[in-house]
This record gives structure tokens, sequence and C-alpha cells, in this order.
């Protein structure tokens, strides 16, 4: 999908990145992200569309977009906040990920949240022979 939309800072993102050692192994190492966005602005918005692109160590890039997030495309109204989590494998860490959501307010009109680029990292005590 090619928009071109105006971008708006009145929501909030943070992220938190775990490794799934536990579900990982060499040439696939999952990454756990639980995303919180917090509409800091005046008007009640929908999350419709998520943009990501993950990139790795040594330089692939995965684009990755579609409907919503985790089958859901959540109503925030001001002041609200809404949280969930998903995952992504990387064959060579480290990498990172960033991408956009697109948001709708409730006269119809679609605008444009950056997400921030994050880091994909394996913990210092483990060691990868890609």
């Amino acid at each position: 999908m090619s928009v071109s939309l105006p971008i708006r800072n009145d929501i909030h993102i943070e992220v938190e990145v775990v490794y799934a050692q536990a579900h990982s192994r060499p040439g696939q190492h999952i990454f756990v992200y639980f995303i919180t966005l917090e509409n800091r602005g005046h008007e009640t918005v929908q999350l419709l569309r998520r943009e990501w692109f993950i990139q790795d160590a040594r330089g692939g890039l995965v684009h990755v977009e579609g409907e919503g997030v985790v089958g859901e495309k959540p109503i925030l109204e001001p002041g609200q906040l809404y949280k969930y989590n998903s995952f992504c494998s990387m064959a060579h860490p480290p990498g990172s990920m960033w991408g956009f959501y697109t948001f709708q307010n409730m006269l119809g009109t679609l605008f444009r949240v950056e997400i921030p680029a994050f880091a994909l990292r394996l913990p210092d005590d483990i060691r990868t022979l890609n």
C-alpha cells in the first residue's frame, strides 16, 4: 500500500522487545514485541493498518503490511491506551524494526503515525554461528 498521508504525533508508542530463546534456533530467532499505544490527542481514532520494515544484520529487509493489529482494529478515545504483543523471526540478528500505523478519525480522515525504529538483539550471553 503506497500512501501519502499526513503524519501525526498525538499517538504515543512504547515498545518492549524480548528474545524468545525457548522458541528460537539457529537461523530462526524469535523476538516478541509488546506495543502500547496511547491516544494523547483530542479526538477518537481507529487503527486501520500496520506497515513494518524488518532489517537483519546482513542488510536483508522484510516488508510486512496488513489490516489492524493481531486481528483487531482498535478504537482509542482521547487518553485511552491499547496494548498488544506479536512477534517476528529473523535469521541473522541483530536487526531492527520500524514502520507506520494508519489511523482514521471519526470524520473519516486518514493519517499515519510513525513507529520509531527499535532493536532486535540477542541477549549478551547468547552467541550464534550463522
